[in-house]
């Protein structure tokens, strides 16, 4: 893949909203920076004289870069070698290797969510898992290209993967099996009762075109009978800008889904229904859009958007709270900066960096059996060091958990896996459209 096809195409690995620069002008460096910059030369000078051995150019130039975007938020980088190499395979949609979401966090590597099916989900790894160490190595403060390297490897070789789960008093070790990941960012089935079920694994291209598809093959399952749809976002970290809006567009007719403003006149974009697709296709149906907190950046455009517009009902859990848009703007043929330039906005006007999009029906993943430990560890947006603050302020209960019990949400895991329940939230939201009359959800979202 040539770099200006990758420059218009969506980060898998680094859940954000996507979208590329075609000009990106050099800033004038502002006369008063030039004591800075005296220093900046000072302290290379130093180094090429007095450091304890010879150091390359290139190592001092990469980590003048890497300082500089280490100041601003944490989802601003420099790409370049095997990091755009990294992009490119996962942009292909395939790899030999374990099927994670990664970032690295205090020198460890942490799960964003493990890609459904693949081997590190039927392993059992989870969002919010640190890896520690690889067959016995400990891969703490190792670069997390390093550490991706690592775990890509032919299919059917193994790895042992030490993992420290928030919640858990001790280690431990999980064997994995490398196969080839084929990533399939749609997914779906139809459930009992003609509820359509399409999972959104992340928005890479042509997710909204996927998801018209789904949708069309439901309908033949169910001969033209469908009751009701869950769309599911959950642990799905972003993507595409432009297929959120697709994704949007396929259920709403009219207004907003989302907007972004900058600080560049050119970052100030609104993006309205009816411009990729025309009409509803399920109008009158009623929806559900399940999240949690590993839905972030382009899902909760998604969420956001049909909730605005009372097209859907939200379920499940607060989502990530990513707000912000990161441009890709190229610098040469074989590097590129993906720099933060604009904060997004659903229909009402609502930022969700920090706070994310509040569920409408809050419901827990009651399957989950280290549920309650891992709550208290679970990290959103508002946790990363250097994050974008929300502009408009949030009061402290924007961000907490509600921690009051439901007295409908008791049974324990043990329990929904004594009646066959495997996924909770999911089991809820069919539950709820089975007991949903079709007319009576059209008319209150009209």
């Amino acid at each position: 893949m040539k770099f200006a096809a990758l420059a218009r195409s969506a980060a898998l690995v680094t859940a954000v909203a996507l979208i590329p620069a075609t000009t990106a002008g050099l800033a004038q460096v502002d006369g008063r920076a030039g004591p800075e910059f005296a220093k900046v030369i000072a302290v290379y000078q130093r180094i090429k004289a007095s450091y304890v051995e010879p150091v390359e150019d290139d190592v001092l130039m990469r980590g003048m870069i890497d300082g500089m975007l280490a100041a601003l938020d944490p989802h601003s980088a420099y790409l370049d070698g095997s990091d755009l190499q990294r992009l490119e395979t996962m942009i292909d949609g395939n790899y030999s290797g374990l099927g994670l979401s990664v970032v690295a966090e205090d020198g460890a590597v942490k799960v964003i969510s493990p890609f459904r099916g693949s081997p590190a989900d039927k392993a059992g790894i989870k969002a919010g898992d640190f890896i520690t160490h690889l067959d016995g190595r400990l891969i703490v403060n190792q670069t997390l290209d390093e550490s991706v390297a690592q775990m890509r490897g032919r299919e059917g070789t193994a790895i042992r993967l030490t993992i420290f789960r928030p919640g858990r008093d001790e280690p431990f070790d999980v064997t994995v099996t490398r196969g080839v990941i084929e990533l399939e960012p749609v997914t779906w089935e139809l459930e009992d009762g003609n509820i359509g079920h399409i999972m959104i694994n992340e928005f890479s291209r042509d997710v909204g075109s996927d998801v018209f598809s789904a949708w069309e093959d439901l309908k033949s399952k169910a001969a033209g009978r469908l009751n009701g749809l869950v769309l599911d976002l959950r642990s799905n970290p972003g993507g595409s800008l432009d297929e959120a809006v697709a994704l949007s567009d396929l259920f709403l007719t009219e207004g907003r889904i989302v907007s972004q403003r900058g600080r560049a006149r050119g970052e100030n974009i609104a993006y309205n229904a009816e411009t990729m697709f025309r009409g509803d296709i399920a109008e009158g149906l009623p929806i559900v859009v399940l999240i949690d907190a590993g839905s972030a950046s382009a899902s909760e455009i998604v969420a956001g958007a049909l909730q605005d517009h009372r097209r859907a009902v939200v379920m499940g859990e607060r989502s990530f709270g990513k707000g912000s848009v990161q441009s890709l703007l190229p610098l040469g043929r074989d590097a590129a900066l993906k720099l933060t330039t604009a904060r997004y906005y659903t229909p009402s006007g609502h930022s969700v960096q920090e706070g994310g999009i509040k569920p409408d029906i809050a419901v827990p993943q009651l399957s989950d059996p280290d549920l309650a430990k891992r709550a208290r560890f679970q990290m959103r947006e508002s946790d990363l060091r250097g994050h974008l603050i929300n502009e408009i302020g949030l009061d402290d209960d924007a961000v907490e958990k509600d921690s009051r019990e439901d007295p409908r949400f008791q049974q324990t895991a043990d329990e929904l896996k004594a009646k066959g329940i495997e996924d909770f939230q999911l089991h809820y939201a069919l539950e709820t459209l089975r007991r949903t009359s079709p007319k009576s959800i059209a008319a209150r979202a009209k």
